[in-house]
């Protein structure tokens, strides 16, 4: 029998396990530092087993995720090293920067040990093992970076392991990995904070910022409502990368604003026209680094009950409402009233049976 033990089991380790116990002849043991959390993964069929000690957890354990914060990760990795392992075992673990963490695992491999770096690429707006989806990682990426030395049939291994969370995965180096997910994922989310930062100051001399800032501004600055110690640490940890791509967007930004300045409106307009080109190119319905929203607009008429039509209609048909909210500033979209939804699939079915009742629905593109 497989033994896998998964170490922090929330959303990201909780969705993990719930995919591996897909196999037949596989056990999963959790580890987590509050045993309530582990009784309920058990009572939610998440993990087989659970237990607060950490040796315990993996003392048996063939694999190893490490599905914990990036700062703690360094924490379990220092643990393991000085733990007995079955010789052999793979360890992997599922932090957003790799080339830190596959630093901090050197040595681990004279114990008979094999680290490769992963990094399924999805997440959800939800958090907690309650949360967990064996679909999490449905059609998103999942990259692995194996250590140096690794060898191939042990990567080809854990690639097995991983066929029923139906991610693709894929391997490459850790630095290039680093860049990849700065410039897609990291530095995206410090241009969102310092803007909402900037107008944040702005609005300290009139509200007329933040009562407009509803509608296209939100949705553009969502990822600024992060964790703000998650996002700290991957920041740290991916610094060197940041800095690099920092550059990089000055040079950029420094080209537009240049047109602006110099009245250049064919500049301008090259500028525009080379970024949309790129954009249509990117794949709408592949899980991403950055969780998706899933919004709709709705046209509604500005009468007594509008609302509670549309949300019982949609009730009626079993399908849930996380948030809704009605556009004052729609400069940007057609619709005066947005609706959230939790999947994909909710959005989808939510559309057809506001067609169908005639409604004009309408989606971000």
């Amino acid at each position: 029998m497989i033994q896998v033990a998964v170490l922090g089991v929330g959303l990201i380790g909780g969705s993990l396990a719930l995919a591996l116990k897909k196999h037949e002849n596989l056990q999963i043991t959790g580890f987590d530092i509050n045993e309530d959390n582990l009784d309920l993964a058990i009572s939610l069929g998440v993990i087989d087993q659970g237990t607060t000690h950490l040796a315990e957890a993996v003392v048996n354990a063939d694999y190893i995720f490490l599905s914990a914060p990036v700062e703690t990760l360094y924490e379990l990795i220092s643990f393991l090293r000085y733990t007995p392992l079955k010789k052999g075992v793979v360890i992997c673990d599922t932090g957003s920067t790799k080339k830190t963490v596959l630093d901090m695992a050197r040595g681990l491999e004279k114990k008979g040990v094999h680290f490769i770096g992963g990094h399924p690429m999805a997440g959800s707006h939800n958090s907690g093992v309650e949360a967990s989806n064996d679909r999490l990682y449905e059609n998103a990426f999942f990259v692995l970076t194996p250590a140096e030395g690794v060898p191939e049939e042990v990567v080809t291994g854990l690639k097995n392991l991983l066929t029923p969370t139906r991610a693709k995965v894929v391997v490459m180096k850790s630095d290039f990995h680093d860049q990849v997910v700065g410039a897609i994922s990291h530095f995206p989310h410090v241009i969102a904070s310092s803007l909402v930062n900037l107008v944040s100051g702005y609005n300290g001399n009139s509200d007329w910022y933040r009562q407009m800032a509803a509608g296209g501004f939100r949705d553009i600055t969502r990822i600024a409502s992060s964790n703000p110690r998650m996002w700290r640490d991957i920041l740290l940890n991916n610094r060197r990368v940041l800095m690099e791509i920092y550059h990089d967007w000055q040079e950029s930004l420094g080209e537009l604003m240049t047109y602006i300045e110099q009245a250049d409106g064919d500049g301008i307009e090259e500028y525009f026209a080379r970024g949309r080109a790129f954009r249509n190119q990117i794949p709408e319905k592949q899980q991403g680094v950055i969780p998706p929203s899933y919004d709709l607009y709705v046209d509604i008429l500005d009468h007594p009950g509008s609302i509670g039509q549309v949300t019982t209609l949609l009730g009626q048909h079993m399908i849930s409402i996380p948030n809704l909210q009605i556009l004052e500033t729609r400069e940007e979209v057609q619709g005066v009233l947005r609706i959230a939804f939790r999947t994909l699939e909710d959005m989808e079915q939510a559309t057809k049976v506001l067609q169908d009742a005639g409604y004009k629905v309408f989606q971000r593109e």
